[in-house]
């Protein structure tokens, strides 16, 4: 088993630097900035190439530009590729910029197979417009819409079924009550196929008063109760459901949205607080290998005063206060001698050297 997994494993890379390097430049504002620009650039060129007269001018420029167009395309595709081999391929945005390289060689080729009076060839050209979804991967936005399309899938999927439930027996009845041969509405109304259009037409509400004008000319009596009860099923009910389904999926995905943004404003910020902080714990990691806090330990009195508020809990300070605690236990020391010296009645500092032993071994422990 182990040697089954070795032969599927991946080779370790040797160059994780260099492609670390292009990682961060792919995923950079400046990649990010070219690539928007050069597609911002190409939709410009299309639009240019519409006007005929424009288009047989500046027809060699239109190639020049055509070609770096492609190789930026391409350069693009193969930085990515060399970043994660792999992991490209999973990407469905990836694969979308793969499929739209494809699109943009079709006409070259059909130009060399079949030549430039090809009869199909306009419709290789026209597909070329689908390269300005290349902006889709560099747009976050888009990409939250698109999300939220994508999951409105099923629902929507179910409400047109049901759409389609509901015009397939209004198709019937249609055909039944208005598409007879002898003074039925043949245009309309006349088979099946035509019905479903007609009903399309209902469902959108475009035009609907002259096919209902057809129906009174002929003298059919259903036919406005037929009309009006389908618009405010096929309008009104079923149309509504859809944009009121697409409306709910889009604002939750950009509430979603909303939240990663302000997720990674505060992951910032904490980070701008580690960096402070670090900065500051070096600065005073450097201030004491200078010896500033041994020479402030020197010139310590009992009687100074120090603020405390933000400081009693910091390693300098517990270093000062256990040097303060033997500088008192000397003095007593001291004192102690003086008086057993000179026969003098003890001092009530007598018991404070124990004390403050006590003290200093507490905190030692402690921290």
């Amino acid at each position: 088993m182990v040697g089954t997994i070795g032969i599927f494993a991946l080779p370790m890379r040797k160059d994780t630097e260099c492609c670390a390097y292009v990682k961060r430049f792919i995923e950079g504002r400046v990649f990010s900035v070219l690539m928007i620009s050069t597609i911002s650039l190409n939709a410009l060129c299309m639009v240019l190439q519409t006007n005929y007269d424009i288009r047989n001018y500046l027809f060699l420029i239109f190639e020049v530009v055509e070609v770096l167009f492609m190789s930026v395309y391409c350069f693009e595709f193969c930085i990515k590729l060399y970043v994660d081999p792999l992991g490209y391929w999973k990407n469905g945005y990836n694969l979308l910029n793969v499929v739209i390289i494809i699109i943009l060689s079709v006409p070259f080729y059909m130009r060399k197979l079949f030549g430039r009076h090809y009869p199909y060839l306009n419709i290789g050209e026209g597909i070329q417009s689908l390269r300005i979804l290349k902006l889709i991967p560099y747009s976050r936005g888009i990409r939250t819409l698109i999300t939220a399309l994508g999951q409105t899938i099923c629902t929507v999927a179910s409400v047109m079924t049901l759409l389609f439930l509901m015009m397939f027996i209004f198709a019937i009845l249609g055909f039944c009550l208005f598409g007879s041969t002898d003074a039925g509405d043949l245009n309309n109304w006349g088979n099946l196929a035509v019905a479903f259009f007609t009903l399309f037409s209902l469902t959108t509400v475009d035009g609907w008063t002259d096919l209902q004008k057809d129906l009174d000319e002929r003298g059919f009596t259903l036919s406005r109760a037929f009309t009006i009860f389908f618009i405010l099923l096929g309008s009104f009910v079923f149309l509504s459901m859809f944009v009121g389904v697409m409306i709910i999926h889009t604002e939750d995905s950009i509430k979603k949205f909303e939240k990663e943004l302000e997720d990674e404003r505060h992951v910032a910020v904490l980070q701008e607080k580690q960096n402070i902080l670090k900065k500051q714990q070096e600065e005073v990691s450097r201030l004491m290998q200078k010896g500033l806090v041994e020479g402030f330990k020197k010139t310590l009195r009992h009687s100074d005063p120090m603020v405390l508020e933000d400081f009693c809990t910091t390693l300098p300070f517990i270093d000062i206060y256990l040097s303060t605690l033997d500088n008192q236990d000397n003095t007593i020391s001291k004192y102690i001698e003086i008086e057993d010296d000179l026969g003098l009645p003890k001092l009530r500092g007598k018991g404070k050297e124990g004390e403050h032993s006590r003290q200093r071994k507490s905190i030692e422990r402690h921290w």
